[in-house]
């Protein structure tokens, strides 16, 4: 542990990159030491924790796969000897199926991945949670605004998103007595890898006009709003789902 404890100490998964990377550099600017977790990409990990370091702040990159649950006690683990405590938790890592194939093209393995990752993953991280997290913690967990636009292509995806909201809401009173608070955030369209791989032109551009706001969100649109929800700010917002997707749903 190092001799200073900061004041604060969030997790982020799936920290290397998109969304996860700004959510790690705008906590880490707001003073909180992070622990920028990483399924594959290293050298993307180490660059995050290079910027946030030049900047005056304190992060570790630490790996491990969500869907493993010995990796993710790992995690926590690594966590607590950098930093001595854990205060946030921000469930961000997942995935997407790139062909968006409709149900009935879903494949098991398509189908198995997407449950391990976006459902198991968040699951194993909550139950690490409920008991490693410092009273008065906060947990962010990751939803999608596709859940009301009920798009062909999304539906399985949708379905293990629809599942963390219904986790979120309940986990948050499960956790009465401990003032954690739980909320999850439901981007719209948002122009990260994730998001952009595998669609023509023409739907990104077709997206990025369905919001009033005629754009698509950015990375850093949505590291805001989860910014939001672990500050005092946020301090009566629990059990909720927070849509950013500029009034797109």
């Amino acid at each position: 542990m190092n001799q200073q404890s900061p004041e604060s100490v969030a997790i982020v998964t799936g920290a290397s990159r998109g969304i996860g990377a700004a959510i790690a550099l705008r906590l880490a600017g707001e003073g909180q030491a992070v622990v920028v977790n990483y399924a594959g990409r290293a050298e993307e990990a180490a660059e995050v924790v290079q910027r946030i370091e030049s900047a005056g702040g304190r992060a570790i990159a630490v790996q491990a796969d969500v869907a493993d649950p010995a990796a993710v006690r790992a995690l926590f683990d690594a966590a607590e000897r950098a930093f001595g405590r854990i205060d946030v938790l921000v469930n961000n890592a997942g995935v997407m199926p790139s062909a968006l194939p409709l149900l009935a093209d879903t494949s098991d393995a398509e189908f198995d991945r997407l449950i391990a990752i976006n459902l198991k993953g968040s699951f194993n991280t909550m139950r690490e949670a409920a008991t490693r997290l410092a009273r008065g913690g906060r947990i962010v967990n990751f939803s999608t605004s596709v859940i009301g636009l009920a798009l062909p292509g999304y539906s399985v995806y949708a379905a293990t998103k629809a599942a963390i909201e219904v986790m979120s809401n309940i986990f948050a009173k499960e956790l009465r007595g401990r003032e954690i608070r739980v909320n999850a955030i439901a981007p719209g369209p948002t122009a990260t890898a994730l998001f952009l791989d595998g669609k023509t032109p023409e739907t990104i551009e077709r997206l990025a006009k369905a919001a009033p706001l005629e754009r698509l969100g950015t990375p850093e649109d949505i590291a805001a709003a989860v910014a939001l929800l672990v500050s005092e700010d946020a301090a009566w917002v629990n059990g909720q789902t927070l849509r950013a997707n500029g009034g797109m749903v």
